[in-house]
């Protein structure tokens, strides 16, 4: 599995992960080891890069929206 791949899935499920994301993405995917090229692609919203880089097709995760499974 990708780096970014995983990091994406980690975001959610967990909520500290999360936040921290969302107050500042560039710093949690650096802490996370994530590439240059994931990191702009990520903030760039650059969604054939990101299938690139993760190996995910057209419809293998047919969402545009964030899928949270934090803890009870």
């Amino acid at each position: 599995m990708s780096k970014l791949l995983e990091f994406m899935r980690e975001l959610g499920r967990d909520a500290t992960l999360a936040a921290e994301y969302g107050k500042d993405a560039d710093a949690t995917m650096r802490r996370a080891g994530l590439s240059d090229e994931e990191r702009k692609a990520m903030l760039g919203k650059d969604y054939a890069t990101i299938k690139r880089l993760t190996g995910l097709v057209d419809g293998q995760f047919a969402t545009n929206h964030t899928i949270i499974a934090y803890g009870r």
